[in-house]
C-alpha cells in the first residue's frame, strides 16, 4: 500500500510540473523562446496570494483571482519589455534577458518580503479522501492537484485547436512571418501566450505551496527547472507531452526518493531524462523538425 500512496503522491507532484510545463511549452511551442523567469512569476503568484489571504484577510477565491490577474498581468508586461524588441536576434540574447529577468523578480521579491521563509497556509479546503479501509489517505491537495492538471490540458488543447485565437497561435507557431502576412496579429497572439502561461504559473503556485507550504524567493525555482526538463522529456511544443513529461517527472522523483535516495532523486530525474533523449531527441510526443537551407 506504501507504493500506491508514494505513487499517488507522485502524480500530485507531477501535476504541478505539468501545469507549470505547460507554460513553458506554449511560449516555446510559439515564440521560440524559453522563458527562465517563468519559475519566477510562480513565486510572484505565491507570495499574492499570501499577502491577499494571510496578510490581509481576503477570501480564498479573491486572493487566488488577484494572484492570476497579477502574473497575468506580469507575464504580459516581461514580454512587452523585455522579450518583444529581441524578436529575431540571437536566441543567446533572449537566454540571458531571461535570465536577468529572473533573478530581477527574485531580488525584488527578497527586498519585499526579506530572505526568512514564510508559512503558507493551505487555501484548499476539499476534505481528504480515504482508500482501502483507510490504508490509502489521498489528501485534498492531491485530488485538486490532479484534477486541475487534467481539466487545464484539456481546455488548452481545446482552446488552441477550436478558437479563433488558437488557429492564429498554430500559425504563428509555423512562420510567424507568414502569419503576419496573413493578417494575424503576431504581437498580440505571442502576449495572448504570455499571459495564459503567467496564469497557469500562478495557479501552479497555489498548488505548490498549498503542497509544501514553506514560501521564499527561490521557491519557484527548483520547480520551474524541473517542468522545463518535464516539457523537454514529453516533447517541447506538445500539450498533452507536457502534461506526460510532468507526471512521468513527479512520479519518478517521489519513487526515488522513497525507494533510491532522497539526496539522489534529483540527479536520477535528469539522468532519466538524459537517456530518454539520447533514444528520442524530441521528448515522448516531440515531432522532428525540417528547416529549410
Amino acid at each position: 500500500m506504501e507504493f500506491f500512496s508514494y505513487l499517488i503522491n507522485g502524480i500530485s507532484l507531477g501535476s504541478v510540473y505539468a501545469i507549470i510545463a505547460l507554460g513553458y511549452t506554449m511560449v516555446y511551442g510559439i515564440a521560440k523562446m524559453l522563458n527562465f523567469a517563468h519559475g519566477d512569476i510562480i513565486m510572484i503568484g505565491s507570495y499574492v496570494v499570501f499577502a491577499a489571504v494571510s496578510v490581509m484577510g481576503m477570501p480564498t477565491p479573491v486572493g487566488i483571482l488577484i494572484a492570476v490577474a497579477a502574473c497575468t498581468v506580469l507575464g504580459v508586461t516581461i514580454e512587452r519589455i523585455a522579450y518583444r524588441p529581441l524578436r529575431g536576434v540571437s536566441p543567446l540574447a533572449v537566454l540571458i534577458t531571461a535570465i536577468g529577468v529572473s533573478y530581477f523578480l527574485q531580488n525584488t521579491a527578497l527586498l519585499i518580503y526579506g530572505a526568512n521563509a514564510k508559512s503558507f497556509t493551505s487555501v484548499i479546503k476539499v476534505p481528504p479522501l480515504s482508500l482501502a479501509g483507510g490504508q490509502i489517505i489521498i489528501s485534498g491537495e492531491t485530488i485538486v492537484t490532479i484534477l486541475s492538471g487534467i481539466v487545464i490540458m484539456i481546455a488548452l488543447s481545446a482552446f488552441v485547436k477550436y478558437t479563433k485565437a488558437g488557429t492564429a497561435m498554430q500559425a504563428v507557431s509555423e512562420d510567424y512571418q507568414a502569419a503576419s502576412l496573413m493578417g494575424i496579429n503576431v504581437n498580440g497572439t505571442i502576449a495572448l501566450t504570455f499571459a495564459i502561461g503567467s496564469a497557469l504559473a500562478a495557479v501552479a503556485g497555489v498548488l505548490l505551496c498549498s503542497a509544501y507550504p514553506n514560501l521564499t524567493p527561490y521557491t519557484g525555482a527548483m520547480p520551474g527547472i524541473k517542468a522545463f526538463t518535464a516539457a523537454v522529456f514529453g516533447g517541447i511544443g506538445s500539450i498533452p507531452g507536457a502534461m506526460i513529461g510532468g507526471i512521468l517527472l513527479g512520479v519518478i522523483e517521489n519513487l526515488s526518493k522513497a525507494y533510491i535516495s532522497a539526496q539522489l532523486s534529483d540527479a536520477i530525474v535528469f539522468a532519466v531524462l538524459i537517456l530518454v533523449l539520447l533514444v528520442k531527441p524530441t521528448g515522448i510526443l516531440g515531432k522532428k523538425h525540417h528547416e529549410k537551407v
